[in-house]
């Protein structure tokens, strides 16, 4: 399979509201339409987490942001673009998404993807993608396609074939916390 089909059929899947395994610019994925708040519920499911513990969502590029954070921090364009590994970023005032996907506080995760695979499927989805890691809630991140555990791969509606023979050292992205005041908060290095 191409990887323009893999993407293809993945897109498919996520307009339809569905719930994908995918490769990303850190660990596999689990991923869903970020504005569909049924495929965000099957997620939590799959997972098995609680929907109090808030989510990542990967988008293409920055500009993106603005379409689901109300006022964007200045400082959040310069981690954006400065950023020399994935770094998620939690901003307040997020708007546009799924209720259930933004946290209590208002806030959600973004993060802008360089990744070539996930940065088409955000590009052609034209939404934010959320990304989670392909684990059960409390066991390890699923670094490489051969890490995911059987009762995540068949609880998905489409598995991505793109990188599945990779066999490579991946480590979740940085977590940093912007608050409306400008306090700046590492979350995660």
């Amino acid at each position: 399979m191409t990887r323009d089909e893999d993407i293809r059929r993945a897109i498919e899947v996520l307009k339809q509201g569905g719930v994908i395994l995918y490769p990303t610019d850190t660990v596999w994925g689990i991923g869903c339409d970020a504005t569909n708040a049924d495929a965000v519920r099957r997620i939590y499911e799959i997972k098995q987490r609680s929907d109090s513990k808030a989510m990542i969502c990967l988008v293409d590029n920055a500009n993106r942001i603005q379409r689901y954070v109300r006022n964007v921090p200045d400082v959040a364009w310069d981690i954006f673009e400065l950023s020399t590994k994935p770094t998620t970023v939690i901003l307040d005032g997020a708007v546009n998404l799924a209720p259930n996907l933004i946290a209590e506080d208002g806030s959600i995760a973004l993060r802008v993807t360089n990744e070539e695979f996930s940065k088409q499927l955000c590009y052609r989805l034209q939404k934010a993608l959320v990304s989670t890691s392909a684990n059960i809630s409390g066991h390890p991140a699923a670094q490489n396609y051969r890490d995911i555990v059987p009762e995540i791969l068949n609880a998905v509606d489409y598995v991505c074939w793109t990188r599945r023979q990779e066999h490579l050292p991946h480590t979740p992205s940085s977590i940093i916390k912007l608050a409306a005041d400008g306090t700046v908060s590492i979350i995660r290095k």
